[in-house]
């Protein structure tokens, strides 16, 4: 060894040493490159799946409403999502990631993305690009208004709903998310919400249950003391949105790794899968089982919510339980479906859809199951669960209320018994059964 290096000139055992760290340093940042460039990936690829939900709602109660209000359905639900994608760019992403976070209530401006053909020394993100960390975070909150739609079906004017539609996405969602998800003091506290069982799901559940309380009940549905059932249009079309949300709920769940760039991220990615679709079988399951149980026959809108429900629940922390967790998590938000819709029929709390059982009551389970599996505390849980619910009901029943005295909410009683196609939009979705 020591003939060898006095064969080696002087200069070059200064020269070896550096070539070797310029090649570790190169070697460090393809790595980060590389990263930066799967992670991007698959914010773009879970973002597409999150986005393909819309779809899922919009058939969903597209299927549960009667027929005479289908056409409306739909252009809400493609008004919500276009909506959210202006009010997010506007000021939703830099208020609910604002960079050195600035306090409860602070609103940020619009979202510039990276330039053409950006540099890595130029990027603005360290871990993946502008453009597909705004597309990722904007197709969430498009689901948080979807949720409010279906609740709220069938009464409600259009260009009311499209308002607070611009107040949900643009100040109320961002700024509660901002809450956990942009680093504010509830992050800080420790409370844990891995894909939004809270941040997302309540948050849209809250502010239907606002807009269900000021709005009232549906004609006839609450009528001598007894519930009067309004059979949706098309349970297949109902079916058809519930398997594209669970196929959605892959990018919602997966997506919200967050990183992509190792060995570790990728294996967590597919045990976010396993887990979501786990969580999903075993709440339709649930519910199939508990309405056979109750009702001496399978209900298949209780089935189709228990599955969503059962995707709620495991939400809030889709990574760390076994399988096996992942089943009864799921299951319990199955049956929590089952007893929730008619408890709220004994309060006259008219959910066309049964959003509020799923995305509500089941989101507040899978919030609180976190302490199961994760590292967060019940108290810190039900601070964030508290908070999120005081600040989103508060505000929606605010704004509902404002919205009902000035402009007024609820269409005509003549209008809503002929339908909210005819009255609001002039058209139908089905046009050929009305004339035939």
């Amino acid at each position: 060894m020591n003939l060898m290096k006095s064969l080696i000139p002087a200069a070059a055992l200064v020269v070896l040493p550096q070539m070797g760290l310029a090649q570790e340093a190169a070697e460090g940042e393809a790595a980060l490159h590389t990263q930066y460039i799967f992670t991007t990936l698959l914010f773009l690829m879970a973002g597409f799946l999150v986005f393909f939900m819309a779809a899922g709602f919009a058939m969903l109660e597209g299927g549960l409403v009667r027929s005479k209000n289908v056409a409306m359905q739909m252009i809400k639900n493609i008004a919500l999502f276009s909506i959210a994608a202006i009010m997010y760019w506007l000021v939703g992403f830099n208020t609910m990631y604002p960079g050195d976070f600035n306090g409860f209530f602070a609103l940020g401006g619009p979202t510039v993305l990276d330039a053409v053909g950006v540099a890595p020394a130029d990027a603005a993100l360290d871990y993946a690009s502008i453009g597909s960390d705004f597309f990722f975070q904007l197709v969430f909150v498009a689901a948080t208004a979807s949720i409010v739609s279906g609740a709220v079906a069938e009464r409600i004017k259009l260009w009311p709903f499209l308002v607070f539609v611009i107040v949900l996405t643009g100040i109320l969602y961002p700024i509660s998310g901002s809450w956990k998800w942009g680093g504010g003091w509830l992050d800080a506290m420790g409370f844990s919400d891995f894909a939004g069982s809270t941040v997302v799901h309540s948050v849209g559940g809250w502010a239907a249950l606002a807009g269900c309380l000021i709005l009232g009940p549906r004609i006839g549905k609450y009528k001598d003391g007894k519930v009067h059932p309004m059979p949706g249009s098309n349970l297949a079309l109902a079916t058809l949105g519930t398997f594209i949300l669970w196929l959605g709920w892959f990018g919602f769940n997966g997506g919200s790794q967050l990183a992509m760039g190792t060995v570790g991220d990728v294996s967590d990615v597919s045990r976010i899968f396993a887990n979501t679709n786990m969580a999903a079988a075993s709440g339709a399951i649930a519910a199939l089982i508990m309405t056979q149980v109750l009702y001496k026959k399978p209900d298949l809108t209780m089935v189709l919510n228990g599955a969503l429900a059962g995707l709620v629940s495991i939400t809030a922390e889709p990574l760390a339980p076994t399988l096996f967790g992942a089943l009864w998590i799921g299951a319990v938000g199955g049956i929590i479906v089952v007893f929730a819709v008619p408890m709220l029929d004994k309060f006259n709390i008219d959910d066309v859809v049964g959003a509020i059982p799923v995305h509500l009551f089941a989101g507040i389970w899978g919030t609180i199951a976190v302490i199961f599996y994760g590292e967060a505390n019940l108290i810190t849980q039900l601070t964030g669960i508290v908070a999120y619910g005081v600040f989103t009901f508060v505000g929606a029943l605010i704004l509902w209320t404002i919205l009902k005295a000035t402009v007024g909410i609820r269409v005509s009683e003549e209008d809503e018994i002929n339908g909210l196609d005819m009255a609001e939009l002039g058209m139908e979705a089905y046009p050929e059964f009305s004339k035939g």
